[in-house]
């Protein structure tokens, strides 16, 4: 009895170990790296903690030298393994169009504007005048100012959201 009881302990004795050793294996292969903003603004990287920077992160690398992100996917490595990322020339003509789309958005907004301020000077009333090929005044009757009216106020239904009409 005595024999199994030692037979018991000396196997957990023995788990414990090898968890103990197995754990401390997988703590070796990780590298810890210090990412901090120096004093005059360069970054620096160290394996130990700097005393005088600014932004310090952490960062962990495997022993393979990719990234240790708990609860991330490894990366692919191996260029022949199929790619569903963007390629640099993807990511730089969709970067072109999203940014050509939001100049033309501005460019539009401003349009609306323009076209608004516009409808609002001519329902101000007044004297409204235009501009002839010599750069004289040609005032508008109050025909000609009810037709601008109506030009303008169908090229802001045509051009402008509604919701902000």
């Amino acid at each position: 009895m005595a024999y199994a009881s030692i037979i018991t302990t000396a196997a957990k004795l023995l788990t414990s170990t090898a968890c103990m050793l197995m754990l401390s294996m997988n703590a070796s292969q990780a590298i810890q790296v210090y990412k901090s903003i120096g004093a005059h603004g360069e970054v620096k990287y160290s394996q130990h903690a700097p005393q005088n920077g600014k932004n310090i992160e952490l960062i962990e690398f495997r022993s393979d030298g990719r990234q240790n992100n708990a609860g991330e996917m490894a990366g692919k490595t191996d260029a022949s393994q199929s790619n569903n990322t963007q390629t640099a020339e993807e990511q730089r003509v969709a970067a072109l169009e999203a940014r050509i789309k939001e100049q033309e958005a501005q460019a539009n907004a401003q349009r609306c504007q323009s076209l608004r301020n516009n409808l609002t000077n001519l329902n101000v009333g007044g004297r409204i005048y235009e501009m002839d090929a010599d750069g004289k005044r040609q005032y508008l009757d109050g025909r000609e100012i009810e037709l601008k009216r109506e030009r303008v106020q169908q090229a802001i239904n045509q051009y402008c959201d509604s919701a902000t009409t």
